[in-house]
């Protein structure tokens, strides 16, 4: 059931954005490093950029994540208002 008060009380599944950011980081990462040694240096610095991305992203996530309930509520915060009955 929609209630309208979604975008106020939605939920970021940040665990996994953290999880696909650290995946993230170690490919680009890894590209950078390869496309470097392969002396391709437009896909390095391709590569360079979207390490950084992916880095500040991680940093973001982290910070919500160490904010706690504000950002991320816990299981028992409904993701909703109960609608009204009356």
């Amino acid at each position: 059931m929609r209630t309208g008060s979604e975008p106020i009380t939605a939920r970021s599944p940040l665990r996994m954005r953290f999880w696909l950011g650290v995946w993230g980081l170690t490919w680009t990462g890894a590209g950078t490093i390869a496309f470097a040694l392969a002396e391709r240096l437009g896909w390095a610095l391709v590569c360079g950029v979207l390490f950084l991305v992916v880095a500040v992203d991680l940093v973001v996530v982290l910070r919500h994540i160490r904010q706690g309930p504000h950002f991320q509520p816990g299981r028992d915060v409904p993701p909703y208002e109960p609608p009204d009955n009356g």
